[in-house]
């Protein structure tokens, strides 16, 4: 395969267990370059045992891993260089400056010494803390620490960005700072962004992979996500509405559903949306069109679907014990 068509991480059919618990089972995943994954999931449902695997912090118990074709398992150093990490809580020393700290960051994943300077700089300037270089991790709002987390995920250019819950506790400007971030990443890494922020999955990814008690129960891409119940209904609103048994006979109705007085939902083969048709009715037997509107799936209502159960049935925190 052309090495630039070739995904950058491919990894098959992972598991891992905890005793008898399964906390991850036969998941695949693949990024594309400069492709944004979303990893979602509820609490236990195995994104963070996934994460520590693809990135060499975990091996699994079955399934392999490759980053730019190299087998992690086979060749964990060669293929970790292409990897940069942040864990949901950052690995930062709060008694270094950040200067400092990026610097060991760099030495640590084998930056050579000349290149040391300016690739601190870089990481710097992208991420937006070269104003804070000088002054102690500690010192830091909870927003520049996880800009200077990610810092430390980008020094050494990988070509794997993976960032586990990156805006969990920021305030709304922060969240957006790091939103804007990831996807300029995105202009030159792949990325892979474990959330429960939904809207922000929906807002800087292109991808999305649900699990759920450890296996894989939703991948495709955000435009399928919309498109999944999109365009298989109309709501449309009229001032002088018909009966239903004349809406029904719009080329390419199949029922309508009456929900408030002069509203109907107006359900259709997929494919075959009825809107130009019903809006030419409107026009020429003046039935008042003041909306039509397509439905469309959101991933919470995707989301809740694929993961709702009960409590009594949820599993163990993911962890390890």
């Amino acid at each position: 395969m052309n090495d630039a068509l070739a995904p950058i991480l491919a990894a098959s059919n992972l598991s891992r267990h905890y005793g008898a618990r399964h906390a991850v089972r036969d998941v695949s995943l693949t990024v594309a370059r400069g492709e944004v994954l979303g990893l979602l999931g509820p609490n236990g449902a195995g994104k963070t045992t996934t994460l520590q695997m693809i990135t060499g912090n975990l091996a699994p118990d079955a399934g392999e891993v490759r980053i730019r074709g190299i087998d992690l398992l086979d060749n964990p150093v060669g293929a970790k260089r292409h990897v940069g990490y942040l864990p949901e809580t950052p690995p930062l020393y709060r008694d270094q400056t950040v200067r400092e700290y990026l610097r060991l960051a760099a030495r640590l994943r084998r930056v050579s010494k000349a290149k040391v300077a300016a690739a601190v700089d870089r990481a710097m300037e992208r991420t937006g803390v070269g104003d804070v270089a000088g002054r102690l991790i500690g010192t830091l709002s909870k927003g520049y620490q996880q800009r200077v987390g990610i810092a430390q995920a980008i020094v050494h250019e990988p070509d794997l960005v993976v960032l586990d819950e990156p805006t969990v506790g920021l305030d709304p400007n922060q969240i957006r700072d790091i939103r804007a971030l990831v996807r300029e990443l995105a202009g030159s890494h792949s990325v892979i962004l474990s959330t429960h922020i939904l809207p922000e999955v929906e807002t800087v990814c292109d991808r999305v992979q649900i699990l759920h008690d450890g296996r894989v129960v939703y991948a495709d891409t955000i435009a399928a996500l919309r498109n999944q119940r999109g365009g298989q209904a109309l709501t449309v609103t009229l001032l002088r509405p018909p009966d239903g048994e004349t809406l029904r006979a719009v080329p390419g109705v199949r029922s309508a559903e009456l929900l408030a007085p002069g509203r109907f939902r107006l359900v259709h083969e997929p494919g075959a949306s009825p809107a130009e048709a019903l809006a030419r009715r409107c026009v020429v037997d003046d039935w008042g069109l003041v909306a039509l509107v397509p439905e469309e799936t959101t991933l919470e209502e995707v989301f809740v679907q694929l993961t709702q159960r009960d409590e009594a049935e949820a599993p163990v925190a993911e962890t390890q014990p």
